[in-house]
This record gives C-alpha cells, structure tokens and sequence, in this order.
C-alpha cells in the first residue's frame, strides 16, 4: 500500500476516532448539566417548608422529594420489606409501613428506615416497631416503577423487590397513594428506631471525569495522527515493519 494511500487512511481513521470521542465527551457534559439542574431542584424542594402530606398531587415529577407532614397511625401487620439495601457495603432491607391518614380511607406508605439482613432479606421487623402512631416529616419519593422480573419474592409476601401496584393489592387491601414517605430522622438511630434512609448524596457524579478522558483521547488520536504524518514523513509502514524484523533476526 502506497505511503499517500495509508495517510488518508489515516486521517480518516483519526477524525472518525476524533468525532466519535469528542460527542461522547460533550454528551457527558450534558449528563453533568442535567445532574446539576436536577441536583439545584432536589435542594430546593428538600428545603422547602414540609405541606399535609394529603395535598401532594399525583404528578410524580411535582411530588419528587417534596416535604411532607405526617400523621397518621400505622399498620403493623401489613408492613413490608424491600429486599437487598444496601448500606455502608451492608447487606439489609427497607421497612415499608402502611401509615392509615384520619378522615381517608387511603394510606400512606412509609419507609421508616434501613436494618440489616445477612441474606438481604431475613429480618424481624417486630423488633423494629416503633409507636403505634406517627407525627413528623419526609420526603417523597415516586411509588410505582416497572423493572424486569417479578417485583414480589416467591414465598415471602411480605418481601418485595421492588414496589408494584398489583403486587401490593395481595397484601395491602386498602387504597395507597402512589409515593412512599421517606421519614426523616438520624441515619444512626439505635434501639427500636431503624437508621432512616437519607436523601441520596447531590454530588455531580463521575460526568466531569469521563468527558475529560473522552477530550484526553481525542488530542492523543489528534497528536498521533500528526505525529506519523509529519516526524516519519520518508518512511512507509513496511519500511517501518522490515526494519523491526531485520533487528529481531539480527539478535
């Protein structure tokens, strides 16, 4: 293959390489935009004075960590577990716990916090119960969400992978509203209190670093590619090759 020849192949190789890199690096500064977008309007809304948790709207975009007033009286004996939390590299579960609102017939669902499980999903809940009642505050989170598989654990009706409307219906033979209270409180707590479960760290995740590297990779293909056109312009690819092999024979 003639010198000329491989040079275009080269270049081209190298602005498709360039391209390529470069939208994924400006693709990670749009992920780090919206994270920080969606970071400024979780600050704001945790931030906000806490509203009846009765007046939340259904808009499960609205109601995304929103602060609310609670109170109500809990339903032990229909509680249930999120399997497989983890806390710390812990293995554990969630406790969800159907909060009964006066003058309603629908509850509340409540996560009241995070226990440890070996297996991620044994764990005496009865050790975990708190007062008969509740008046305090949390934040909201979105209910129902559809993932792959089976939300519910064959055998364990009161476990759960994860939340689901139809699959609540089993165990929970009242109306809920559709968004879980993530109570406030010490994520330390002892004794019969379960540690509460914070609201997720509103750090910028790993955007930044990773649209660095794609840039970073983009000079290298930039660098390298006139590296070879202009410092071995007299020298083809074979020549290049022959000589390494005549030296390897040599030795």
């Amino acid at each position: 293959m003639a010198r000329r020849t491989r040079d275009y192949v080269l270049i081209v190789l190298s602005i498709g390489f360039v391209i390529l890199t470069t939208s994924l690096g400006f693709w990670q500064l749009r992920r780090l935009a919206q994270r920080r977008a969606q970071n400024t309007e979780v600050e704001a809304r945790l931030a906000d004075p806490p509203i009846p948790v009765r007046q939340l709207t259904h808009d499960s975009a609205a109601l995304h960590y929103r602060r609310v007033i609670l109170n109500g009286r809990y339903d032990y004996s229909r509680e249930i577990k999120i399997a497989d939390r983890t806390r710390d590299g812990s293995p554990g579960v969630n406790i969800i716990t159907p909060l009964r609102i006066p003058g309603t017939d629908t509850a509340v669902l409540v996560n009241r916090g995070w226990v440890y499980a070996p297996d991620g999903l044994t764990a005496d809940l009865s050790h975990w119960r708190e007062a008969d009642s509740l008046s305090g505050t949390g934040y909201a989170r979105p209910l129902f969400r559809v993932f792959p598989g089976s939300p519910s654990l064959p055998g364990r009706p009161d476990a759960f992978r994860w939340l689901d409307r139809d699959a609540l219906r089993a165990r929970i033979p009242y109306p809920v509203y559709p968004f879980v209270i993530v109570l406030d409180g010490d994520p330390a707590s002892h004794g019969r209190i379960p540690p509460r479960v914070p609201p997720p760290p509103l750090d910028e995740g790993p955007h930044k670093s990773y649209a660095i590297q794609w840039f970073s990779f983009a000079i290298i293909a930039v660098v390298g590619m006139f590296f070879f056109l202009r410092v071995v312009p007299d020298r083809t690819i074979d020549e290049i090759l022959a000589s390494d092999a005549k030296n390897s024979n040599e030795r």
